[in-house]
């Protein structure tokens, strides 16, 4: 029993160091736009977005209920199962963070959970239903739902304040931002804290320390929402940077019409249950802004990179867990071996991303790979088309002075200089 006890103590740590990773790592689908446009400044507008997910945390239980009750069968876990998930989507998280992809941290625990499942208990024990009706199908319609509905509210934005006064407009949009932004990570909260709420709940039932089919503790809820909160308070600048500066450059009204418009998917999501990934909710959003501005860019290089990140996330962390819980079922050892990976591959990624430092003092930068190089778009290329060249040059440009003669007499006026 004291075994089991010090397993299940692990797996609990383990659940909230990955809610700390997805804190920090998520921290730009509430924020980036925010920061990228200047409506606040970093440091304030992280911390502003910690304590709405801590707020967040508490609204709602559905999302952590279908992680802990419906995606996997319960019978057919062990502690050491959630372990070997939460090392796989730890990962993940870590090295997406490195290079700066806003991935989905949802998909990789929800990856992570099925390959270990897999490599335990078989096929037979993952509810394939729950994983397309919950997980997948939200996937692709999210980024989609969210990206159209931004795009619309962007066009119709400038629509509206085309005869507004610029300086006054963008100060509204501005308000408007810091709210909506706050409404993002109050659905973030909703969203992604309950996932480790259902994981850690996922354990306690495989342990046999709470009941079948129960909701999550208070303890677990409490801990979870402080676990998220501090890791959205560190800021993952990296990722912040891509999504504010290298998918597309944001004016107020668009970051203003990409974060309503996430925040409403995000939210409506999270009152069906379905475990949505936030991330792919607020990038779709910030790319349909891009293109709702007339003589906007999406940075299509930056785009490709980050879809390939999400067609990974899910095999990638599943493969990582898989392996992960082969090695522990050799017992003890094996559990300790995994354990010991972990730390020192987080240990190594974290040493790797000091080689270059990104934080509240350069988030802005514009350097992301790929940026620089990306073509203007189709209305910008049509409008420098047609655009008239610039007016002739005046007389008074075209003047030129004609220097005298060698030798001639300077005071002569016919062989003083001539201008033209």
């Amino acid at each position: 029993m004291e075994s089991f006890s010090l397993i299940l103590a692990i797996v609990v740590v383990t659940a909230l160091a990955f809610d700390f990773t997805n804190g920090f790592h998520d921290t730009a689908n509430a924020m980036a736009t925010t920061i990228s446009t200047g409506a606040l400044k970093p440091k304030v507008a992280v911390a502003m977005s910690a304590v709405l997910n801590l707020v967040g945390a508490f609204l709602s239980v559905e999302v952590a209920n279908t992680i802990s009750k419906g995606l996997v069968d319960e019978a057919g876990i062990r502690p050491e199962v959630i372990f070997a998930a939460l090392v796989g989507a730890i990962l993940w998280n870590l090295l997406t963070w490195l290079v700066g992809l806003p991935s989905s941290s949802s998909h990789a625990l929800m990856g992570g959970l099925i390959g270990a499942t897999v490599a335990s208990a078989g096929f037979g024990a993952v509810h394939g239903d729950v994983l397309v009706t919950k997980v997948l199908l939200p996937a692709i319609a999210a980024p989609l739902v969210a990206g159209i509905a931004a795009m619309l509210a962007t066009r119709l934005t400038y629509r509206l304040g085309r005869d507004a006064d610029t300086k006054a407009s963008e100060k509204g949009y501005r308000a408007g931002q810091i709210a909506s932004a706050g409404l993002v990570s109050l659905a973030h909260g909703t969203n992604d804290a309950q996932k480790t709420m259902g994981i850690i709940t996922l354990a306690l039932v495989a342990g046999g320390a709470v009941a079948p089919d129960s909701d999550p503790p208070l303890w677990v809820i409490l801990s979870a929402g402080i676990a998220i909160a501090l890791g959205t308070y560190l800021g993952g600048w990296r990722i912040i940077r891509t999504m504010g500066k290298g998918l597309t450059d944001l004016q107020p009204q668009q970051g203003f019409a990409a974060q309503t418009s996430a925040a409403t998917v995000i939210l409506a999501s999270s009152h069906l249950g379905f475990s949505l990934s936030t991330t792919h909710s607020v990038s779709g959003s910030v790319m349909g802004a891009g293109l709702g501005r007339k003589g906007g860019v999406v940075r299509w290089s930056t785009a490709t990179r980050m879809f390939v990140a999400w067609g990974l996330t899910l095999p990638a962390a599943a493969l990582v867990a898989a392996l992960a819980e082969w090695v522990c079922g050799f017992g003890s050892w094996g559990t300790a071996v995994v354990a010991v990976f972990l730390v020192a591959s987080s240990a190594a990624i974290w040493k790797i991303s000091r080689r270059e430092v990104v934080d509240h003092t350069n988030v802005n930068e514009h350097d992301t790979p790929g940026a620089s190089e990306e073509p203007a778009g189709v209305v910008t290329q049509a409008i420098a088309a047609v655009t008239p060249p610039p007016a002739g040059p005046t007389a008074e440009e075209l003047s030129a002075t004609i220097p005298a003669p060698v030798g001639a007499d300077p005071q002569a006026p016919s062989a003083a200089s001539t201008t033209v």
